[in-house]
């Protein structure tokens, strides 16, 4: 089970990512959180797609491939001084295009986990949608979008991640 791997870089990056857009952290300083975890959650993409057996596998491996190129697309604006506006095209994208799985997966849910995931994709299509309105729109939500990238880290991915890496101990 890769989750856990994917979840504690993205829980990573999210606090990381936070914290940068408060200014906390130098431009510079935060691609190395954000190509780590690009590369770390594309391997995991690649390892799963190996093991593709269904049309479910693919759009998992789409899900966790539209973090990777956030991640790396975040890297690159600081290496090149980009202003964020092709990102936050991208992120109005990514929030529409993750939508269905929220909905699909919290229609689906049978299991507290599946129903916690469902809300995961639901939040990271909001968090997505606040990159949109601060980066290609130019709204002056950045310390609100810092704010909700914090505490999406903590609450949708770092935690999470723990819990199924400890959780389960007998």
């Amino acid at each position: 089970m890769l989750l856990p791997l994917s979840l504690l870089f993205v829980g990573a990056v999210l606090v990381l990512n936070g914290l940068w857009m408060s200014g906390r952290i130098d431009d510079r300083e935060i691609v190395v959180i954000n190509g780590a975890t690009a590369a770390i959650t594309a391997t995991v993409a690649a390892v799963s797609l190996v093991r593709v057996q269904s049309v479910d596998d693919v759009r998992a491996v789409a899900m966790t491939l539209l973090f990777s190129v956030t991640y790396l697309w975040v890297a690159f604006n600081r290496v090149s001084s980009s202003d964020g506006r092709g990102l936050g095209w991208f992120s109005l994208f990514v929030a529409l295009s993750v939508l269905p799985e929220a909905i699909g997966t919290l229609g689906a849910a049978t299991s507290v986990m599946e129903t916690w995931l469902g809300l995961c994709w639901l939040t990271w299509a909001g968090l997505w949608f606040l990159y949109f309105l601060t980066l290609a729109m130019q709204r002056p939500f950045r310390r609100q979008t810092a704010m909700a990238t914090l505490l999406c880290g903590i609450l949708t991915a770092w935690l999470p991640a723990l819990f199924l890496m400890y959780g389960t101990r007998t």
